[in-house]
């Protein structure tokens, strides 16, 4: 084992979907693995396999897609989740199981209700099935921040010697301050010499997540499980671009350790996790915020303009933010012009069929703008591979409010070869709309979240919504996304590809059924 190389275990999909609002469907979490996949990380925690047969279909899914990281399903200390996560993961190339049970007191008296002899003989039992079933297991002690060091000493002898690869001591609910996590780090880490790498979890409760990381790397970790974002449950987990950029710029403090990260597709997954979540990073936040190199004081920007590092620590382009190129795309622009922009830009394996289509928006929208920004395309981009579930699709729209008037909405929409079309009033122009495709399509949505932002600036932006609808009550909310100069026709864009990703899931799960029958 290479001592210096630090491992980057990523749990967007696993840890980060449980955060409010982030659930994504198969199709989705497949983008997001292949993206990551691309992006350098070492082990994708795909999901929890024995949560749901959503899960299941997911994590399995993308054992099948993803080649060059191992693929890791989370599973508690119980026979069928440790079975359910081994039947998912086992047409992956690289795969491995994470199995765990809690260590702390309070979590054995009042969760477990369990004595430690008894948490001991759990582990054990789990590690021992689960590698009947893979050669890479990982052990966590669950709340390991407020466990107990002999404690964890016991199960830790216990677990590696019934064949458990990679330890997690993870700090569960964001309690312990970096010197502390550090000393406990070094106990450990030395406790376990070369029998097992040492993995550590933190959440940003006390917003330490990305701090305890790093401290806990000097102390001797050399596996980090982050989040693309830092999304995660409560305040989310330790960033993964935030944890990555911190022992790359700072070799000084971290002399030779690395990751193998391709740093320049950080903020391209970013935008990607981004977008098909609906949950933007806030401008400020460190590595991938809007803000992050940009500089509105005078003397920052005369120092910049002076010389680069006065004010700022790393280049934009190294984590693969790439101000506006010299090649502006405009009405007159041709299919070649616009492939090479997207090559430019990182999407290098884009299918004829989604060049096409995007092209042809491209072209719609260009007509409307001036001039077509990188951030424009790259959502165009985006939007096209987002959106492949087309059994509904939007023909036309006309809506028709003022005050104190009546919101009606005339909705016409494609499905199988016909062109299908209503009116409906409503207590506001977007409900009139939802009414009108729920009577068209025969689905009732309830619309859980609604958000719009612009994808640049200007009155002639792109507006890009995100909604979140519930269509059945047995099954979780689905995402949709919507791109449009026009608010109102994205939101009906949003509305319908929340109910396609629904459907399709629905199909893709009954035919599963079958074929299992």
């Amino acid at each position: 084992m290479d001592k210096n190389r630090i491992y980057v275990f990523d749990t967007t999909l696993r840890d980060g979907e449980q955060s409010p609002g982030c659930s994504m469907n198969t199709e989705e979490k497949i983008k997001v693995a292949r993206q990551l996949e691309k992006l350098g990380v070492d082990v994708i925690e795909a999901g929890f396999a024995a949560a749901s047969p959503g899960d299941f279909d997911a994590v399995s899914r993308i054992a099948q897609e993803v080649e060059k990281s191992s693929i890791c399903s989370l599973s508690r200390a119980v026979e069928n989740d440790i079975k359910q996560a081994g039947l998912a993961v086992q047409n992956a190339r690289l795969k491995r199981i994470h199995t765990f049970i809690a260590t702390s007191p309070i979590h054995m008296k009042y969760k477990l209700k369990m004595s430690e002899e008894e948490v001991i003989k759990r582990a054990i039992r789990a590690v021992e099935y689960a590698k009947t079933f893979v050669d890479d297991v990982e052990f966590s002690l669950e709340d390991a921040g407020r466990s107990e060091i002999p404690f964890m000493k016991e199960v830790m002898d216990a677990v590696i010697g019934a064949g458990a690869t990679t330890i997690n001591l993870p700090d569960t609910v964001g309690y312990r301050l970096p010197t502390e996590l550090s000393a406990m780090i070094k106990e450990l880490s030395d406790f376990a010499g070369d029998r097992a790498i040492i993995s550590v979890h933190n959440h940003n409760d006390l917003g330490l997540a990305t701090a305890n990381t790093l401290a806990a790397v000097a102390s001797g970790a050399r596996q980090i499980e982050v989040t693309i974002n830092g999304l995660g449950e409560r305040a989310g987990n330790s960033a993964l671009e935030e944890a990555v950029m911190a022992i790359k710029t700072r070799k000084d403090a971290f002399g030779d350790l690395y990751t193998n990260i391709n740093t320049k597709e950080l903020y391209a997954t970013s935008r990607l996790v981004a977008t098909i979540t609906g949950v933007e990073p806030q401008q400020n936040k460190a590595i991938v915020g809007k803000n992050a190199f940009s500089h509105e004081s005078g003397i920052h920007q005369d120092g910049v303009l002076k010389h680069q590092e006065t004010y700022e620590i790393m280049k934009p382009e190294d984590v693969g933010v790439i101000k506006d190129s010299t090649l502006i795309l405009g009405k007159h622009s041709g299919r070649a012009a616009f492939r090479d922009k997207i090559t430019q830009l990182g999407f290098d394996k884009v299918s004829d069929e989604e060049l096409n289509s995007a092209f042809e928006k491209f072209k719609v929208l260009a007509d409307k703008k001036k001039d077509v920004t990188d951030d424009d395309v790259r959502m165009l981009i985006t939007d096209e591979s987002l959106n492949q579930d087309k059994i509904y699709e939007l023909d036309a729209l006309q809506i028709s409010d003022c005050s104190n008037g009546v919101p009606t909405a005339a909705v016409s929409i494609k499905f199988n070869d016909e062109l299908l079309t209503d009116a409906n009033i409503g207590n506001g122009t977007m409900d009139a709309i939802f009414k009108t495709i729920d009577r068209l399509t025969g689905y009732s949505g309830e619309l859980q979240s609604y958000n719009v932002t612009s994808v640049t600036e200007g009155k002639d932006a792109l507006a890009k919504v995100t909604t979140r609808v519930v269509f059945d009550e047995t099954s979780p909310s689905f995402v949709g996304h919507g791109l449009s100069v026009d608010t109102m026709v994205a939101t009906a864009k949003a509305y319908i590809g929340a109910l396609n990703s629904y459907l399709s899931q629905k199909e893709r799960l009954a035919a599963k059924h079958d074929h299992q029958i």
